[in-house]
This record gives structure tokens, sequence and C-alpha cells, in this order.
């Protein structure tokens, strides 16, 4: 029988195949975060702050972790973030991610800054497709996207609102990480220490369409972007408003979320815009160093819009124990990122599959060892913390907890 674990038995396991296997600058691109990498720090250890408050001699003989999610089941309760680096850390690895994610029964979301056309990939895949956007100053070229994924038949649009400028990300600056490619001699050197990749990932896109792109570019604009680095490539609108999210509303006729949502009010105010779901995050604690973690913010936001709109959250994810807390605290799915990306990074298809099958063990595992039978199930009397900021808040949630909905979204 063949061995399906690539030898990783954990998502660090995974993280680490990825890190002997793809070059530095294109490595901490997706590893690092932002200037001293305090959000990055904290969007880890906050989990350390919630402790488990197991329910022993219950029948957990039977478990599952299907959810319903706007109006349809899935059978974990993850969604795959957008992450426009999976197209270099494996050939075509946006076509190995959303292989895997439907292979699993989850939605895949597809990043503006992929290197693989949204066409290709509902095409060639097909599946729960999710689109992620950035706002341009030239509304009407990301008014051209949301078209251009309405026609490839995509379920849902995510609008990303926590980047008006680009995060200040020293280390590709100095890795000279660009898109298009660069080459100077550090990272030049950086590529010939990582032949493996070379030879099936760079290489293989320089005999067959040429070296790597933003494919979902107006062509007007994919021609004539100047080399940058990672991150500062990403053209953004800095004027963006809810006026902006109003007009997508009217544009856009499926699931609309907004991506980046941080402070109770700005979910009410996107509550209020019409939207589907938000996204609490901190963009991976990729953009604003010092941001809260979005763990922290989830339970204000689920208190000001959890019976109005879906709730997901991200940024940090890497165990199954941290995913279910999530749940316990309100949220109705989790998007992953970094976790999958390793995984594709480690073994494409495969990689990714096992990246999601570890959290879906994890998962399961706490599940059963907390006592609970179903996602349903999972609460805020689960947790336990002294933590002054979580403390009355799942107090809080403890209390109300009928009120809130934690494993069924609204259609």
């Amino acid at each position: 029988m063949a061995d399906t674990t690539l030898g990783a038995y954990n998502i660090a396991d995974l993280r680490e195949l990825a890190l002997k296997r793809v070059p530095k600058g294109l490595f901490e691109f997706v590893d690092r975060g932002t200037e001293d990498e305090v959000a990055l720090c904290n969007n880890r250890a906050v989990f350390d702050r919630i402790r488990f408050r197991p329910r022993t001699l219950v029948d957990v003989k039977t478990r599952s972790q299907e959810i319903t999610l706007f109006g349809q089941k899935q059978k974990l309760p993850i969604v795959i973030a957008p992450t426009g680096a999976a197209g270099l850390m494996w050939h075509e690895g946006e076509i190995a991610l959303a292989r895997a994610a439907k292979a699993a029964g989850i939605p895949f979301t597809l990043a503006t800054g992929s290197l693989t056309a949204m066409e290709r990939v509902a095409a060639e895949v097909g599946g729960r497709l999710w689109f992620q956007l950035y706002m341009w100053s030239r509304v009407d070229l990301s008014h051209q996207l949301v078209d251009r994924a309405k026609a490839a038949g995509y379920e849902a649009l995510l609008l990303t609102v926590d980047s008006a400028v680009a995060g200040n990300r020293e280390y590709n600056l100095r890795n000279g990480f660009t898109i298009p490619f660069t080459f100077t001699r550090k990272n030049v050197t950086d590529v010939l220490m990582h032949p493996g990749w070379l030879l099936n990932v760079l290489a293989r896109y320089a005999m067959t369409t040429g070296l790597p792109k933003y494919e979902n570019y107006p062509e007007e604009l994919r021609t004539t972007i100047t080399a940058r680095p990672m991150g500062r490539s990403m053209m953004k609108c800095e004027e963006m408003s809810y006026e902006h999210l109003r007009a997508l509303r009217k544009r856009w006729p499926g699931l609309l979320m907004v991506k980046g949502i941080a402070h109770p009010q700005d979910a009410v105010m996107a509550a209020d815009c019409g939207v589907d779901g938000v996204v609490v995050s901190n963009h991976g604690g990729r953009n604003l160093d010092g941001s809260m973690a979005p763990f922290e913010a989830l339970p204000q936001i689920v208190d000001a819009v959890g019976k109005r709109v879906t709730v997901i959250v991200d940024s940090g994810y890497r165990r199954g124990s941290d995913i279910v807390k999530a749940l316990a605290l309100g949220a109705q799915a989790v998007l992953v990122g970094r976790a999958t990306l390793y995984g594709t990074a480690a073994g494409g298809e495969p990689g990714a599959a096992r990246a999601i099958a570890i959290l879906r063990e994890e998962i399961d595992r706490v599940m059963a060892l907390i006592g609970c039978r179903s996602i349903a199930d999972i609460g805020p009397e689960y947790l336990h913390t002294v933590d002054p900021w979580f403390g009355p808040l799942i107090d809080a949630r403890m209390r109300q907890k009928a009120e809130y909905p934690r494993a069924v979204a609204q259609a």
C-alpha cells in the first residue's frame, strides 16, 4: 500500500518539507509576516490562552465533522483560503490545491494574484469555487474580474478589505523576490541550491507557458506590470469605501463576503451593505503589524452580526485544536491558507490532501476527547481561560449560547 503521509504527521512537518524544497525567497514570502512580526507571532500565541474543558463518559463512537455552509453541506468545517503563491510552490499549484479541496468536499478560494486563470480552474477542476477580489483604483478593471468569475460559475466572491496599501515585508526586498521575476546574483544562487524546484517548477513554466505572471489580471495590465517585490507588485485601491461594496453587491448575484474584518462596527456596516458573510482576518499577520489576532476579534464580531450573516475566521490556524476553539467561539468555518500551501510545496495535490487529512484527523481526535459527536455540539462550555480579554467573552457566550448559530450558516 502506498504511503500517503509523505513522512508528515502534522502541519509543522509539512512546513519543514516545504522549507527544504523551495527557494528561501519564496518560502519566506509564504511563511513570514510584516515588519517585526508581532501580529504573526500573536496569531499563534493567542491559542495558548484558551484551554479545553472536556466532558467525559460521553458516547463519541460516531462522530461527524459535516457542516452546512451557505445552505450547502460539506464534510469539514474548513475552506481553502486564497493564496497567490500556490502556483510557485508547485507547478500549477492552484490546480493541485483545488483538486485536493474538491476531493475533500470543501470550497477552494482562488486569489486575484494567482498564476492560473480562473477559467482553467473551473474547467479542469470544478467543485465549490470561490474567488478573492482586490479592488483596484481602476474599478472597472476589478469589475471585469467579477464578470469573469460570474461567467466561469464561481459560487462566491470574497472582497479583501484590509489591504489599502501593501504591507511592509522587508524580507522580500532583501531576497529580491519579485513578480515578474528579476534575476540577481543572490536569488539565482538561492534557486540553484534548490534544483528540484528549479527543474520541476520554474523550468516547466519556462518551457510551456513562460515565466509566471498574474493570469487573472486584464491583458492590458498583465503585460505592463514592472517587476516589484511580491505584495508590492499588487495594485491596490486606497480610496475603497462602503460605496464600492454596495456597488459590488449590485453587480455580483452570488454569495458575497468581505475578508479582513477586525472591528464589530465594520462587520455591522458590511452586513448593512447586504453581504452574506464576513471573514475575520488580519491577512495572516502580513499587512498591519501589531494588529489583534482574528481569534481575539472573533467573539465580539459574532455577537455583533452572527444572527445576520455567516462568520468565518482565518490567520494562524495550524492544528485541528485551533479550529475547534474557533468553532466553540462562534465561527461557522475556518479559512486555512499556509497549512495547505506547505502541503502543496511538499508534494502537489497529494501534499495538499495530506494537509487536509492531518487537520481532519486532529479535529476528529479533539472532538472525541472533549465529548462532542458533531460540530453543532461544540460550544463555549468546552473552553476555559483566566485571560482578562477572553474570560468575560466566553462567560457571556455560555450564558447566551442558544441565541447564536455555530455550525449552520444562514443561506
